[in-house]
């Protein structure tokens, strides 16, 4: 019995000790609900290591309901209510005054004043900050980081000299530091003071004049302020005593690309690039934006394969450098090489689930169907429930005209598919409807049609695709028009649409109208497919010679086709 009376009693006094030391506010709560309150806390605490964070707070808030005089409780609740997700700014203003009753009470607590301080920071109340750090320090004289916190919060509320004087007091006790010398730079410079902080650089650099990087700070503080004479004076000092670092490179690139040197840039790029000592990373920002560059000037010479070839013969194993080609090679519309770079990413980086994705993509854009369904054998192994890549299979299956398998693919993302995502259903039974229209089977492609409109009547991909059935048989062109039009609505540039609709027009012999709409087609078609189409119109509103140009024109793209053939070699087609 009396070895437990012990432990009680050593948990009191515990209890007594996390409980705080605000005795005035807490004569008025009784001892019971004080001991009451306590003993959640600890529960609370319990809680917390548990991980069971919703118990620690509603247990916290309880204690705190019972005894408000308790600050050590208030400071734990106040925190709570600033790390709440989606915490609001009422929250955060009644945390931090939870948290200011027991800093009043105990401001020398290293931890919790510490926290108090950070929390104004953050939340924009330097003012406070600041006097909470004045009085912590003066509790606990000369610590570094209390030091660096206050000459901080110094400068954050405005008052940058005396963050410069406390910047001062701390290379008096634990010496000179770049990174505080970078920070007295950034309050000479907010005092629009540049002889301090031009002062402030020599004086690091006097303590090791042959340091590239602090000869590199000053050439950047010199460019700063316009003086590149002596930006490129220390500059040079840096490149003489470390040859090799390739951040000096990327320094003048900036330079001659401020003179207006493109010849110097180029070659500080190459140089930058070319550097073993500048890591992949590095690297790849620069040539990232690099091509960017190069890609709005609509410049596409070979010096950004010459970029890659050195690149990949430096990193061969580095997939993103693969990656980033591969990308380069898709904005200039070589999906063959962006193929090639992909495919020697994903033997690096197997696994890598978005890249297969890609690679199934690409193989669909280059007309590779075969390639395209392998690939996406692969991405299935790390996404098998991604139902896209179903839909690319049956995509695939659909132009390899191996209908019956589109369809199969079709069926199982119907069955795969969440019966209120109406959208991607209605979007499998249009590529159903689509199929079943190439295997001329006209009644079941109305009724994949007809049950796409019912799950989703303003899907533009359904209404688009029946109108332009329709309207090659001939049928219900009123109703044609009405879905052709409601499809340009929802998606008006689009040009597929457009066309449509022209076609609709044509269909019904209004081929004034026709015309309109195949022309804004053809404006808004980047891939020139609509061309026959337009020569087809252009022959029936009179225009035959125009007719006959755009026939050539697309049968350049298509040269197989023997319907646009007989169209240019005989000239009499629709005459016939």
């Amino acid at each position: 019995m009396k070895r437990h009376l012990a432990i009680l009693t050593v948990m009191m006094l515990a209890l007594t000790t996390l409980a705080g030391k605000n005795d005035l506010t807490r004569k008025e709560v009784p001892f019971a609900d004080q001991r009451k309150a306590e003993y959640i806390f600890v529960e609370a605490q319990n809680q917390k290591m548990r991980g069971n964070y919703d118990a620690f707070q509603e247990m916290l808030a309880y204690a705190h309901e019972i005894d408000p005089g308790n600050t050590a409780i208030s400071f734990q609740l106040g925190m709570c209510l600033l790390r709440m997700n989606n915490t609001t700014k009422e929250n955060c203003e009644r945390g931090l005054a939870l948290m200011k009753e027991h800093f009043e009470a105990q401001p020398e607590d290293l931890y919790e004043t510490t926290f108090y301080c950070d929390a104004n920071m953050q939340l924009g109340h330097p003012e406070e900050a600041l006097r909470a750090l004045k009085l912590l320090n003066e509790y606990n004289p000369n610590r570094l980081e209390l030091q660096l916190r206050l000459a901080e919060a110094y400068s954050r509320s405005g008052d940058y000299a005396q963050s410069n004087i406390t910047y001062d007091s701390i290379e008096t006790i634990f010496g000179e530091a770049i990174q505080i010398t970078s920070s007295k730079i950034d309050n000479y410079m907010a005092m629009n003071d540049s002889a301090g902080a031009i002062r402030e650089m020599r004086g690091l650099l006097s303590t090791a004049p042959q340091n590239d990087s602090y000869n590199i700070a000053m050439s950047s503080l010199f460019q700063h302020y316009g003086m590149n004479d002596s930006a490129l004076y220390y500059l040079d000092r840096a490149q003489e005593y470390a040859p090799d670092n390739g951040y000096i490179y990327l320094i003048r690139a900036r330079y001659c690309t401020e003179a207006g040197d493109s010849a110097g840039y180029e070659q500080q790029i190459y140089n930058a690039l070319t550097s073993e000592q500048l890591d992949v990373d590095s690297k790849m920002d620069v040539l990232l934006g690099y091509i960017r560059e190069k890609l709005a000037a609509e410049d596409t010479t070979q010096r950004i394969n010459d970029l890659f070839t050195v690149l990949i013969e430096q990193h061969p194993h580095e997939a993103s450098i693969h990656q980033l080609y591969s990308e380069y090679f898709y904005t200039k519309r070589d999906y063959k090489g962006a193929i090639e770079q992909l495919g020697y990413s994903l033997d690096v980086n197997p696994t890598d689930a978005s890249g297969w994705r890609n690679m199934v993509i690409l193989n669909m854009m280059d007309d590779n169907y075969p390639a395209a369904i392998k690939a996406s054998e692969k991405a299935l192994e790390y996404n098998a429930d991604n139902l896209d890549l179903y839909g690319y299979v049956a995509g695939c299956y659909h132009q390899m005209k191996e209908y019956d398998k589109a369809i199969e693919t079709y069926n199982k993302i119907l069955a795969l598919t969440d019966s209120t995502d109406t959208q991607r259903k209605a979007n499998v039974l249009t590529g159903m409807g689509d199929t079943y229209s190439e295997m001329k089977d006209s009644a079941r492609t109305v009724e994949c049609y007809e049950q796409a409109l019912e799950l989703d009547p303003l899907n533009s991909g359904t209404l688009n695709n029946y109108a332009y059935f329709l309207a090659l048989r001939g049928q219900d062109l009123d109703r044609a028009e009405r879905m052709a039009a409601l499809a340009i609505k929802e998606d008006p540039d689009n040009a597929n649409f457009i066309d449509t609709y022209a076609w609709v027009y044509f269909a019904k012999k209004d081929y004034s109208m026709a015309l309109l709409y195949i022309k804004r087609a053809v404006e808004n078609d980047e891939d020139n497919h609509l061309l026959e189409h337009y020569g087809d119109i252009l022959w029936f509103n009179g225009e035959k010679e125009a007719a006959i140009e755009q026939w050539t024109k697309a049968l350049e793209q298509d040269q197989d086709n023997e319907l646009l053939q007989r169209k240019v070699k005989d000239k009499t087609y629709y005459e016939e």
